[in-house]
């Protein structure tokens, strides 16, 4: 079992009883207990959905099919997790694995039209309201700069993790994350003087 799933005090490693709950829920559903690993669904459903729709660009019905691919995903590899980490990174890397395998096919697609279209989007009587609609400007970042962002600054990727992932350099990773934050500064009027 690894050490991530307690603390260290004295040499001893000490569980949380939610941690030791999961646990138990993991071994059910690795031995085909369809009930504990919907259990395990519920508890991590609306975290992986909202990994899942920042990845997809807001488009719900991508983030929706994609999720859903990750737990059938997940569900067949169950009798692989082997406990080096917790299962709920676990399931968000198969989660983030899903949406950019889906992804790969379109990427060319991408990189060329991002190279077209233009850096701000087009300001309309709406843009001027006080309300700062965050999901949307992330959504409407450029692929490379929005995946990033999400696993980097989102859900705490270091940059080595996430130039794995995404098959790119480190400093590639690190461009691309200060190219989002700079993006969405500007998209949210967020620029100090």
């Amino acid at each position: 079992m690894g050490m991530s799933v307690g603390e260290v005090a004295g040499g001893v490693t000490t569980f949380l009883p939610a941690d030791l709950d999961e646990i138990r829920l993991v071994h059910r559903a690795q031995r085909g207990d369809r009930r504990a690993f919907e259990q395990l669904y519920r508890q991590h459903v609306g975290r992986i959905h909202a990994t899942c729709f920042r990845l997809c660009a807001g488009r719900l019905d991508l983030a929706e099919d994609a999720t859903q691919e990750a737990f059938i995903s997940a569900w067949r590899a169950l009798p692989n997790f082997a406990e080096r980490s917790r299962f709920g990174t676990w399931l968000h890397r198969i989660a983030v694995n899903t949406v950019l395998q889906r992804d790969r096919p379109r990427a060319r697609h991408l990189e060329l039209s991002e190279k077209d279209s233009p850096t701000t989007p087009d300001r309309t009587v709406h843009d001027s309201a006080p309300a700062l609609d965050l999901e949307a400007a992330i959504a409407a970042l450029p692929g490379g700069a929005r995946h990033v962002l999400v696993l980097v600054a989102l859900c705490g990727y270091s940059h080595e993790e996430c130039a794995e992932f995404l098959g790119i350099a480190v400093g590639t990773s690190k461009a691309q994350l200060n190219r989002a934050r700079r993006l969405l500064t500007e998209r949210l009027g967020l620029e100090t003087p």
